[in-house]
């Protein structure tokens, strides 16, 4: 398996899980304009049908991404779209690998969707309990620009891509065990088994 097609293949299974419809639009209009050749089936994200269906839902996620608790229904409901569509990526990408290899990299892509699209669904649960709706527009746009990125080096740096899943693994295993704990502590005191909180001074 080439570093390259591992690179493609991981990080636009990624950017799936965070945003499908911009993942899905980009590959395909940078293969479409033959700034880069998709390999495997991945050439079908150039269809027009394909482009004029991600560009539509995009354009609805964009508008709904940006509206509280109406980006964490939205994101709920994308679960069971965005993790198996990250594993439809990477399988299609390894097309003309051996069978255990298209095999591995499918699970691995949707392990890697599943990250990115916990990771998001967390952060703006979070988010939502801000009574200002600026946290999540900052969000949504930040997280369109890094996919956005992210899918555009996928597919012309693959190499430099492996980086960037790597960090972004890295980032959010730091992020979900700061929250582990946390969740740790609270549970603990409301059932009685945490540390007892220290009783004010005099």
């Amino acid at each position: 398996m080439e570093l390259p097609l591992l690179g493609l293949a991981l990080t636009s299974a990624l950017t799936a899980g965070i945003n499908l419809y911009a993942t899905v639009l980009v590959l395909g209009l940078l293969h479409r304009f033959d700034v880069v050749g998709l390999p495997g089936d991945l050439s079908m994200l150039a269809d027009p049908w394909v482009l004029g269906a991600a560009g539509f839902l995009y354009a609805v996620e964009f508008v709904a991404d940006k509206v509280p608790w109406v980006d964490s229904l939205w994101d709920a409901v994308h679960t069971f779209i965005r993790v198996p569509a990250g594993a439809a990526i990477a399988w299609g990408a390894a097309a003309g690998l051996e069978p255990g290899q298209q095999m591995a990299l499918g699970l691995a892509g949707g392990t890697l969707a599943l990250a990115g699209h916990g990771t998001k669904l967390s952060v703006r649960a979070g988010a939502n309990t801000s009574p200002e709706p600026f946290s999540n527009w900052f969000l949504s746009i930040a997280e369109d620009v890094f996919v956005v990125a992210s899918t555009i080096v996928a597919a012309t740096s693959p190499l430099l891509a492996l980086v960037i899943v790597v960090l972004f693994v890295i980032a959010a295993a730091a992020f979900f065990m700061v929250i582990g704990r946390a969740l740790k502590r609270v549970f603990g005191r409301a059932f009685g088994t945490g540390p007892p909180v220290a009783a004010p001074p005099g």
